[in-house]
């Protein structure tokens, strides 16, 4: 956001915690005052307030440096480890359901700024939301300090999930293990359907799996990737004949 852009944007409203200070100190690092509000906007704001910038861009950067950053991390420690495991134990690392703890950790819901509508349905604690955000944050730290000073920032707040790397990565990702374990089985391939319902400040998704024709599971989220997986969570543990709710590690 340029300098002679911001000034024209209208003052936001009260947020739940208007203090920034206080949030860049649970972030353990500044950040440049107008990246940092671009990064606390949500589109539902962005279009009330006049089309306004919004997050979005720098959540796509965030994610890209979060990647790098848990990437080079587990490729480091677990010398061992195939590209399938580090695959896994990344994708329960970055998964929406970590950043969203992450955010909550921080207290971060209560600093977004909402559209009504959001804010009338509880965005501020949507795991969708909070997980868009935190990248969004990572991306306002990358442009601000760089690399290395974000490398501390990110590992320091991901220091919980990075130490049950092996543990999280068996539980993650389960349309790849699903995927392995019916090409094992000679099951054939799972065919994923899925659709959305309800306003766009509170979309819920549905998916549902065939296999050998067969409805096997179904999944219900707040996107289409959480709703595919916790389907397929579904469709594997019927296959398996196991209870799925033993499984008290899942991520998404």
């Amino acid at each position: 956001m340029s300098r002679s852009k911001s000034a024209h944007i209208p003052a936001p409203p009260p947020a739940i915690n208007e203090n920034v200070a206080d949030l860049l100190g649970r972030w353990r690092i500044s950040l440049d005052p107008e990246l940092l509000i671009v990064a606390l906007t949500h589109r539902s704001f962005a279009y009330e307030a006049g089309n306004i910038e919004h997050n979005e861009r720098l959540e796509f950067l965030g994610d890209s440096v979060l990647s790098i950053i848990v990437t080079e991390h587990l490729f480091s420690r677990f010398s061992n480890a195939s590209e399938a495991q580090l695959s896994r134990m990344r994708g329960a690392i970055v998964s929406q359901t970590t950043l969203a703890k992450v955010a909550r950790g921080i207290g971060l819901g209560d600093f977004i700024l909402l559209g009504k509508g959001e804010n009338l349905t509880g965005g501020r604690e949507r795991d969708s939301i909070l997980c868009d955000t935190v990248e969004a944050v990572i991306g306002a730290t990358y442009l601000t300090h760089g690399l290395e000073p974000t490398r501390k920032v990110v590992e320091a707040h991901l220091r919980p999930f990075l130490s049950e790397a092996v543990a999280l990565g068996k539980s993650s990702d389960y349309k790849t293990t699903l995927q392995e374990y019916t090409a094992e089985m000679g099951l054939g391939e799972p065919i994923y359907e899925a659709e959305g319902r309800g306003p766009d400040h509170a979309r819920i998704f549905s998916a549902t799996v065939m296999i050998g024709g067969e409805v096997m599971g179904s999944g219900e989220g707040t996107s289409k990737k959480v709703a595919k997986s916790e389907a397929a969570k579904a469709a594997y543990f019927r296959l398996r004949g196991e209870d799925p709710t033993a499984d008290e590690g899942g991520f998404a």
